[in-house]
């Protein structure tokens, strides 16, 4: 699927694959994100054969012009969840945002484990 939109340079199509790679990218750089992991094990299986890891982790729908994105990461073990969950929203809305030039209406994060 493709996220589409029109201004004064035309019409712009993005996939949502590339939306995907640069959330993922965004929430791999984030303090305490140790990695993005899938939400079933189908989505699993279906993984290991690509070979993008940024990809992985990272749901995208959209309705209209606004975009919801979520994200089912790990985090290091110590940190406090609420506040690297914070800190991931941010950024990963502000990097979408500023690489499609649309409105992020939400980003989910879920937190599925702790790692030492």
């Amino acid at each position: 699927m493709t996220v589409d939109t029109n201004n004064y340079y035309g019409n712009i199509s993005i996939s949502d694959n590339s939306i995907r790679i640069v959330a993922g990218y965004v929430a791999l750089d984030c303090y305490g994100v140790v990695d993005l992991v899938n939400k079933s094990i189908l989505d699993s299986a279906r993984e290991l054969f690509k070979k993008e890891p940024y990809s992985r982790g990272i749901k995208i729908s959209h309705i209209d012009n606004r975009i919801y994105i979520d994200v089912y990461c790990i985090l290091k073990y110590g940190v406090s969840i609420s506040a690297v969950a914070e800190s991931l929203r941010k950024s990963v809305k502000y990097s979408v945002e500023n690489f499609t030039g649309m409105l992020v209406d939400a980003v989910n994060v879920h937190v599925v484990g702790v790692r030492v």
